[in-house]
């Protein structure tokens, strides 16, 4: 098998995308190793205010969207100046989806403050040639979240895991902002299966426009 190549398919910048839990900076890390790209990994365990949201959601709401708002430009503004035609990006989060979690958690007169920011933020941040959302039944999340064992984590309320899903589903179901590629993880294992994660691969590589869906059947 020929040697994988972004340049072959015109992606320079891949962005791994789902909720918590789902697999994304695994998947980023496989590929990134595949192509001998750059892994762009979200600055998540560095928000000081996150083991605090977990457990008062409403104080600390907006501490937390906006640290995380502006760690995200600040990396993204990294990779805007770069040149990417010298070196493949592959990122285990997307800019994009920091709405998601500020219209999911802050209050109206937060939302008009946030909106003011993200927009003067925006136009510096680079889009991605494709986005992978990868996705995966609440059951199966809550599993995966228990046994990677952050402490933080723990805390989560699997409710607001089912809020934050659908949040997360009715924001890629409308977007359209650059190619996507929709993933039903429930039946991939791209972590120990190499033959699940290669025919991943192919679906990634080969979605360079538009909107494509991915649901392996079970395997008999």
């Amino acid at each position: 098998m020929a040697k994988a190549n972004l340049e072959n398919v015109g992606l320079n910048y891949i962005a791994i995308e789902g909720m918590i839990g789902v697999g994304k900076t695994v998947l980023a890390t496989k590929i990134t190793e595949k192509l001998q790209a750059r892994l762009v990994t979200e600055e998540v365990e560095e928000n000081p205010f996150l083991v605090n949201f977990y457990q008062d959601m409403r104080t600390y709401a907006l501490p937390t969207q906006l640290f995380f708002l502006l760690s995200r430009h600040r990396q993204q503004q990294q990779l805007t100046q770069q040149s990417l035609f010298q070196e493949k990006i592959i990122s285990d989060y997307s800019f994009v989806k920091d709405r998601i979690f500020a219209y999911l958690n802050l209050s109206e007169h937060e939302l008009t403050l946030y909106e003011k920011i993200y927009a003067f933020l925006e136009k510096d941040v680079l889009k991605p040639d494709l986005i992978v959302y990868l996705q995966a039944p609440i059951e199966i999340l809550i599993e995966r979240i228990r046994k990677r064992g952050r402490a933080y984590e723990q805390d989560i309320d699997p409710e607001y895991l089912k809020v934050l899903s659908d949040a997360y589903n009715r924001f890629f179901l409308h977007y359209d902002a650059t190619p996507l590629l929709i993933v039903n993880t429930t039946n991939l294992d791209y972590v120990k299966n190499e033959q699940d994660f290669i025919q991943l691969f192919q679906e990634i590589i080969t979605t360079t426009s538009g909107r494509k869906f991915y649901s392996p059947k079970v395997k008999k």
